[in-house]
């Protein structure tokens, strides 16, 4: 018997790359929302001569992508890709750059257990050493800690509801995603995967939470969610983050929140909420090791030092996003008092035994 082959349309890479998306970063026109539909389906089967598919990867970085193609990337990603697997309580959804960080600590763990503690559940999400920086994740920091990472969904939701923190490992959740990394590995540079797969929420959560370096990009973050047909948050929170990561920059930083289709923007300096420092007071030897014994004495009380300070704002972002605070001053006192209490440590202890 012939082995099926699988049917795509009219829109091979190559054809979009001369008549649509391929003549340069002023020239070039955006694809429509079917011409890219077709494009990530064909990326996804690995149909694309390697060629072909990195110079279209790099034609669509000139360009940059509209909402209309992120968004049909990522209901692509969701149709064909995801496997979702929703806790019964409703957490934030957390979406980091993939490719990690490598100067400064990762907080994201921490502060997820402080704010499972005050009451907010947390989702993580990530790769292992994703192109191109292959730097510190999530899921270096959890093995650092003890925690099993390499969870099915389902198992990822269970520890949601359980400890009120929970982490998603892309090979698992996205393994389609994850089958590209040989191909962007071989790019040197990011690509729209590097965006869409932050955006993966395979927790299914009402609100997501990211970063971004300038206030453009959150808006087309937040665009691409209203145009995407598989997605559809209602609250979205974006910040400032250090090394693109979702761990808050001390300093002057913007924050974006879209809630109910409007969408606004404010200042918040760090030092008012008692990050009085500046971003390298932040930096680590080694990431992955650093992050986690930081982690474990902040959380036991041991510290109170910038990092302490560093983790409960953070929390306190989680808190508020959620809205399980009003304001961040709300969210810093619940964060702190969990650390205080006892409750963060115990939810860390949690995570280690499920």
């Amino acid at each position: 018997m012939a082995k099926a082959t699988r049917s795509f349309g009219d829109w091979p890479l190559k054809r979009l790359m001369t008549e649509v998306v391929g003549s340069g970063h002023k020239s070039a026109d955006d694809m429509t929302r079917d011409q890219a539909r077709e494009a990530f389906r064909r990326i996804l089967a690995l149909e694309p001569d390697p060629t072909t598919l990195g110079a279209f990867w790099l034609a669509n970085r000139w360009k940059r992508n509209t909402p209309e193609e992120l968004a049909a990337y990522v209901d692509v990603m969701a149709e064909e890709s995801v496997e979702f697997a929703e806790p019964d309580c409703d957490p934030v959804d957390c979406g980091a750059n993939y490719d990690g960080k490598h100067t400064s600590a990762l907080l994201g763990v921490g502060a997820g257990l402080v704010a499972a503690a005050a009451g907010t559940p947390v989702v993580a999400h990530s790769g292992d050493r994703v192109p191109t920086q292959k730097a510190t994740a999530y899921r270096h920091v959890l093995d650092e800690l003890g925690v099993e990472t390499d969870l099915s969904p389902a198992e990822s939701a269970d520890m949601t509801d359980e400890v009120g923190f929970g982490f998603y490992y892309q090979p698992n959740f996205n393994p389609g995603v994850a089958g590209l990394e040989d191909r962007r590995d071989q790019m040197g540079v990011r690509t729209f995967v590097n965006t869409i797969e932050t955006l993966a929420n395979p927790a299914r959560a009402d609100v997501h939470l990211g970063s971004f370096y300038h206030l453009p990009y959150a808006k087309r973050i937040i665009d691409t969610f209203e145009a995407s047909e598989r997605y559809d948050p209602s609250r979205v929170v974006m910040f400032q983050g250090m090394e693109g990561y979702d761990d808050i920059r001390p300093g002057s930083t913007k924050v974006a929140v879209w809630d109910g289709g409007e969408l606004s923007d404010f200042d918040i300096r760090t030092e008012e909420y008692g990050m009085d420092f500046a971003g390298e007071d932040l930096a680590v030897d080694d990431v992955a090791a650093d992050s986690a014994r930081i982690t474990e004495a902040v959380l036991a009380g041991e510290r109170t030092d910038r990092f302490a300070d560093a983790i409960a704002v953070n929390a306190a972002v989680r808190i508020f996003a959620r809205r399980d605070a009003e304001t961040l001053d709300e969210g810093l006192a619940a964060a702190r008092g969990a650390i205080e209490d006892g409750s963060a440590e115990e939810r860390l202890e949690a995570l280690r035994a499920f």
